[in-house]
Parts: structure tokens; C-alpha cells; sequence
């Protein structure tokens, strides 16, 4: 009778999963991978993007302040640092580098009694277009 037993059922020790159970875990992981990765990579484009804006908010401001302060436009971001307006050049969030800002340096003077042209304004080294289309060069 035992042994009718042991052919009929099976013991809990030898309880497990079967092929098709598995399978259908697998295809639910799948799936919710499949949902939660394009998700992922946007917010973490999304976060980027905006570090980039308030990174170029900072440095315009700090170019602005120092070419108002000198009666000069700074002749390179660390000028800025020198002087005291950043505590540091910071990392482009697109390129991940602090030395790939793109700097716009004009003969233009912006003030009366600016005496020296130099930079008036600063953009990402990235040329990868943003969410808006435009590249972030461009921002």
C-alpha cells in the first residue's frame, strides 16, 4: 500500500516546479523588463537634461556677474573659479567631462564700461539631439 503510495503522489521532498511554470515566470519577468527599462532610460535622459539646464543657468549667470564685476568678460571658465564666481568648473552631465563646455567668445561689448571682449556664453560639448529635438549644443 505504501508503495502505491510513493507511484500515485508525490512525496514533499521531491515537490518542484515544472517546466511550463517556469517558463511562464520567466515570460512575466520578460514582460515587466520589456515595460520597465525604456522607462528607466528616459527618466534617467530626463534628470540628465535637467542638470545640463541648471549647470548652463549657473555658468551664464557666474559669466554674467564676472564680466559686470571686472568691467571684462572672463577669457576662459576658469577664470571664473580663480575669481571666486564657481567652486568649479562643472561636469557636462552629456559628455560627463568638466572640459568639454563649448565657449562662445565675442568681440562684442556688453556694457559701457566693459573694457575686454570675451566669453558670453557657454553650451554642452554633446551634439546628441535632447528631448526638444534641438541638440544640446544648441542650449
Amino acid at each position: 500500500m505504501a508503495e502505491a503510495m510513493k507511484i500515485q503522489g508525490r512525496h514533499k521532498s521531491e515537490q518542484g516546479f515544472t517546466l511550463i511554470e517556469l517558463m511562464v515566470v520567466m515570460l512575466i519577468i520578460g514582460v515587466l523588463m520589456g515595460i520597465a527599462i525604456p522607462n528607466y532610460i528616459s527618466a534617467v535622459k530626463a534628470a540628465k537634461e535637467s542638470v545640463l539646464k541648471e549647470d548652463l543657468h549657473v555658468l551664464r549667470g557666474a559669466i554674467d556677474s564676472y564680466t559686470m564685476d571686472k568691467q571684462k568678460a572672463p577669457q576662459s571658465l576658469q577664470d571664473l573659479v580663480d575669481s571666486g564666481y564657481l567652486k568649479s568648473i562643472p561636469v557636462d552631465p552629456m559628455t560627463r567631462a568638466s572640459d568639454s563646455w563649448v565657449v562662445n567668445q565675442s568681440d562684442a561689448l556688453h556694457s559701457i564700461d566693459q573694457t575686454e571682449p570675451g566669453i558670453d556664453d557657454v553650451h554642452s560639448g554633446d551634439e546628441e539631439p535632447g528631448s526638444d529635438g534641438q541638440p544640446y549644443s544648441t542650449w
